[in-house]
């Protein structure tokens, strides 16, 4: 198992920002592109080594971001039109979302019901603050890849309102 600390920063250019783990060491570097579009992210590990790529697919009615992890795997992540509750799928992932997506409050189980994440956000803070547990560590760049894009679009429409 595993925990991380997430502050981000986002500003209306570049984002840069580190993800802690339970001892307060970085653990990921998070950098957002400057102005680019299509709007993508980069995530390095402890060392500078690139962990994943984000970007932000265009001409999209509802966001949609393609995730590339280092080792070769990449998927989507969509969200849903929905009326009460923010919904999000993924495609070529086999995971899928239980819990309050709106308020970062939520789990990622696998195909077996079985929890490889929770996500839990932190109130009272300034800046988008959320407690990251991974209990499955071969999980952890996956879940903080999904973590930034998904905190990336409910700022986004948090700014909007």
């Amino acid at each position: 198992m595993k925990t991380f600390l997430v502050k981000q920063k986002f500003r209306l250019g570049g984002e840069r920002f580190d993800i802690k783990d339970e001892m307060g060491n970085v653990a990921y570097q998070v950098e957002g592109s400057f102005f680019k579009i299509p709007k993508t992210f980069t995530i390095y590990d402890a060392v500078g080594e690139q962990v994943s790529g984000i970007s932000k697919e265009i001409l999209t009615f509802m966001p949609r971001f393609e995730i590339q992890l280092s080792n070769g795997d990449s998927f989507y992540i969509r969200k849903k039109l929905t009326l009460f509750r923010d919904k999000y799928e993924f495609d070529n992932l086999g995971l899928r979302i239980e819990g309050n997506i709106w308020d970062l409050n939520f789990r990622l189980l696998d195909d077996r019901d079985q929890v490889i994440a929770e996500i839990t956000k932190e109130l009272f803070h300034l800046t988008s603050t959320y407690t990251v547990t991974v209990y499955d560590e071969s999980y952890a760049d996956l879940v903080i890849s999904l973590c930034v894009a998904i905190d990336y679009v409910e700022m986004l429409e948090s700014q909007s309102n």
